[in-house]
């Protein structure tokens, strides 16, 4: 299952997402840069698909025709968010 971008809680989707679709737990907007597959931050334009157009906001709903839901990763999947709950929990008591 694909994770929020925002919050992290999977997305469930049943057909195709639509432009308007929000994330239930936290109501970010799905069809957005950081919920696609193609996301890269380190690629030309922070996609992987040659001739995308320019997005300003990567977190908002947009009307690219290459999304496809998968983009953002767990939790657990993600180093910076591991290394980062290994530093909290160093100073927790």
């Amino acid at each position: 299952m694909p994770n929020c971008h925002s919050c992290r809680a999977e997305i469930v989707v049943i057909g195709r997402v639509g432009r308007r679709d929000t994330c239930d737990a936290c109501g970010a907007d799905v069809h957005c840069c950081r919920n696609c597959k193609h996301h890269d931050p380190f690629a030309q334009n922070q996609c992987r698909e040659p001739g995308t157009e320019t997005v300003r906001d990567r977190d908002a709903a947009n009307f690219c025709d290459f999304f496809e839901l998968g983009g953002a990763r767990a939790a657990e999947d993600d180093p910076a968010a591991a290394a980062k709950a290994r530093l909290e929990a160093l100073f927790r008591k």
